[in-house]
């Protein structure tokens, strides 16, 4: 009974963040923002706010960022869709991307390439402008990094000819048309 009464618990919770800062790009349009940032060398940066600034504190010894950031421009949530590698099969949201999600919280991993005050300049940028930030995380090697993982339906999307596609939505759907 416990376990039941903790399960209604948590589904009744609501939980709030309030963004640390800003994301800058120059994204603008979600059709034209890349899907992934490594296929992509776009730049920008994080403007953090004042508040958090002494949080980056030795951040700038780190080559790369875990962003965690709010989909602020989701339009609603889908449970199933089609994703933009796959356009033939419908996947559950949770076995792909999307930023129409049930909590619409997006990641990337960038590369943090200088530090000036507040300002944080970062590389593989796949961010739309104006996002805000809602979380920064270090990436470490020892921690973050995986061996022999096992990649879904993603592997066999001919992921490893994308760095040579238009890696954006609307590049992915031109480019699987010319394909068939």
């Amino acid at each position: 009974m416990a376990l039941e009464e903790d399960i209604k618990k948590v589904k009744e919770m609501e939980i709030c963040y309030r963004p640390i800062g800003v994301i800058h790009s120059e994204h603008t349009v979600q059709e034209d923002t890349p899907i992934q940032g490594i296929f992509n060398p776009s730049k920008g940066y994080i403007e953090v706010f004042d508040e958090y600034t002494p949080g980056l504190k030795d951040i700038e010894s780190f080559s790369h960022l875990i962003l965690l950031y709010h989909f602020d421009r989701s339009t609603g949530c889908e449970i199933v869709r089609k994703p933009f590698l796959d356009e033939e099969k419908e996947r559950g949201i949770f076995s792909i991307r999307h930023f129409n999600r049930p909590n619409p919280v997006g990641f990337s991993i960038v590369d943090l390439l200088s530090v000036e005050g507040n300002r944080l300049e970062i590389g593989a940028v796949d961010i739309l402008d104006g996002t805000p930030l809602i979380d920064i995380k270090p990436y470490v090697y020892q921690f973050d990094h995986r061996d022999e993982v096992k990649n879904g339906w993603v592997d066999a999307s001919h992921t490893d000819e994308i760095g040579e596609w238009n890696a954006t939505p609307k590049g992915l759907r031109d480019k699987q048309r010319t394909n068939i």
